[in-house]
């Protein structure tokens, strides 16, 4: 059983690997990416303006 697992992962398993790497690097270099990438990284900052003038603590 050993063996058969080592064989799939070393053949099938690095397949899959490999497509999954490229289709991950694919999907941030879409049309649509850099839209998504400035979203996602501004969201965390929409919170605050919603509070603003709140005092802390």
């Amino acid at each position: 059983m050993y063996q058969f697992l080592r064989t799939f992962a070393d053949s099938w398993g690095l397949l899959f690997m490999t497509l999954l790497f490229l289709g991950l690097i694919g999907w941030g270099w879409r049309p649509g990416g850099k839209a998504a990438a400035h979203d996602a990284k501004h969201s965390i900052f929409d919170h605050d303006d919603e509070q603003e003038g709140r005092t802390h603590g």
